[in-house]
């Protein structure tokens, strides 16, 4: 996305807000590497506005902080635990007034909320959710159904699709789908696989359908990510 010279806190906003649904979904599904990867991406747009990030910028971040809140209550962090932290997020945001802080500040928040996810989640992810999300990532490379999935960890359909909701915010088919783009980036970034050969591997019937799906999730196309990520943009 190119940079705009003349507005460049609007046009970060822009970019976090396309941006956003890819990292809420990370942190929903406790993806650590890809929210990192979105977080990396909004800090070189905020580097490349310079002088003019000002107050304004920072009144961008806590709003990007507030959305990760919100999504790690939704994964299952405490609710009283998160408010308290975003207190503290204010408190050492004002207080940055340069690039290193800035970055070392939005990446840390980033680790501390999921660590206050995983804390709570280890006490508390419904064993039923647990083995939905084993299942789904050890059968990407075939066709799954809700049925199939609900018989494998002993529910019903409509009972697996409302715990899904209620634990990670989204639907059966939006998380398998999510889960197999999990794994494409894992393949993408580890390994030199052919992309006709990753999307086999993940569950979509061609290249041309894993690429759609691919761009429309991570804003970008399987190979830009390869490339990105062996060129070390991607953060591992």
């Amino acid at each position: 996305m190119p940079f705009d010279e003349d507005s460049p806190f609007d046009r970060i906003r822009e970019f976090y807000l396309y941006q956003e649904p890819a990292l809420l979904g990370a942190i929903r599904l406790g993806d650590r590497r890809e929210a990192r990867r979105v977080i990396n991406h909004v800090l070189v747009h905020i580097y490349a506005a310079g002088q003019e990030r000002s107050e304004l910028l920072k009144g961008l971040l806590l709003e990007l902080v507030v959305m990760i809140s919100r999504a790690a209550v939704e994964a299952g962090a405490s609710q009283s635990e998160v408010l308290g932290m975003r207190f503290a997020h204010l408190t050492e945001l004002a207080e940055i007034d340069d690039d290193e802080a800035l970055a070392v500040w939005l990446r840390s928040t980033l680790e501390r909320i999921f660590t206050a996810i995983e804390r709570h989640q280890r006490f508390e992810v419904p064993l039923m959710v647990a083995g939905t999300l084993k299942f789904l990532r050890e059968n990407l490379d075939r066709d799954l159904s809700r049925e199939e999935v609900a018989r494998h960890v002993g529910v019903s359909p409509g009972h697996l699709s409302e715990s899904l909701k209620e634990r990670t915010g989204r639907s059966f088919v939006e998380l398998l789908r999510e889960t197999r783009i999990q794994r494409a980036c894992e393949l993408l970034a580890q390994t030199e696989k052919p992309l006709s050969e990753i999307a086999v591997a993940c569950g979509f019937c061609d290249q041309s359908y894993f690429t759609h799906v691919f761009r429309d999730m991570r804003g970008m196309t399987p190979r830009q990510y390869r490339g990105q990520s062996h060129s070390g943009a991607v953060s591992k």
